[in-house]
């Protein structure tokens, strides 16, 4: 039986056994592990038979039961990486993905053509954890970005985000989508929320300790992606662009809804699974702003 005194090679290999029923379970135990130590997946090679003392298993144990009943990775540990950069996350926020680094790909290469000011006014609906923001700050620190989300608690990791890495020109405000929220912009990028009520994976997996209001959108999850196509135009300068991730059977929609609200050249793209993921268009003619 592992004790409190064991080799880090025998609690590897009880940890391998504990989450065999996951598909990640070989890293999940080994990043959770070098969290407790504060070492790099390296050092288990290098040390497999260093022992761990009484408090630092215990942790473990915890974290490592919380694991098994498919709690987020990035929740035990606090981080995940997004863009290269190392975000803190918390339970306050949704667990950026690597589908939605699409968006940030597809807004750099428009802001690197010509057809933008000096410095582009970028806003961000729905921040969360500041990961769109902060990865476009990290590759574009002459523009301006404001990310906005209606969850304090959110607003707060995203600008703790922004702080600790030291990233330029980067605002926040706590409010609804659009409410609030001066004009113009040249782009407006978004991954809100787009899951049905009634889709059974919100019950399944690690999905089910994530927040809901980040994930479910009324109207089978068309309803904040309709809010924003419609109102979009107002704020928007013209020739400006709408980025939006939505889910992999929405495109179809999407791109209707941003044909009906005036805009044109629009597009979408797929994910590394071969999925509609981002839609983008560009207005053709510009509201007053609101």
């Amino acid at each position: 039986m592992t004790t409190s005194r064991s080799s880090i090679r025998l609690i590897l290999q009880m940890a391998y056994k504990k989450l065999a029923h996951l598909d990640s379970a070989r890293l999940d135990a080994e990043l959770l592990l070098a969290h407790i130590l504060s070492v790099p997946r390296s050092h288990f090679y290098t040390w497999p038979d260093e022992t761990v003392d009484a408090k630092q298993y215990s942790r473990f144990l915890v974290l490592l039961e919380k694991r098994s009943m498919h709690y987020p990775l990035a929740y035990l540990t606090g981080k995940r990486e997004f863009w290269s950069l190392e975000l803190t996350v918390n339970e306050s926020v949704l667990i950026p993905r690597p589908e939605t680094e699409l968006l940030v790909e597809k807004a750099l290469q428009l802001l690197s053509t010509n057809c933008f000011c000096e410095k582009p006014r970028v806003l961000d609906l729905g921040t969360g954890s500041g990961a769109i923001v902060c990865a476009l700050a990290k590759e574009r620190p002459d523009i301006f970005l404001l990310g906005v989300d209606k969850s304090e608690a959110a607003l707060a990791l995203a600008k703790q985000n922004a702080h600790s890495l030291a990233l330029p020109n980067i605002e926040f405000i706590c409010t609804s989508w659009f409410q609030g929220v001066r004009g113009p912009f040249d782009m407006i990028v978004s991954n809100p929320p787009y899951i049905d009520s009634e889709d059974k994976h919100l019950g399944e997996g690690g999905l089910r300790y994530e927040p809901i209001a980040a994930l479910v959108a009324d109207n089978a999850g068309m309803g904040d992606l309709c809010h924003i196509c419609q109102n979009a135009s107002h704020y928007l300068k013209v020739e400006g662009w709408l980025l939006l991730e939505h889910g992999w059977q929405q495109g179809a929609r999407v791109r209707s809804l941003m044909r009906e609200n005036g805009f044109g050249s629009i597009a979408s793209y797929c994910d590394l699974a071969g999925h509609e993921r981002v839609t983008l268009g560009q207005v053709l003619s510009v509201s007053d702003n609101e």
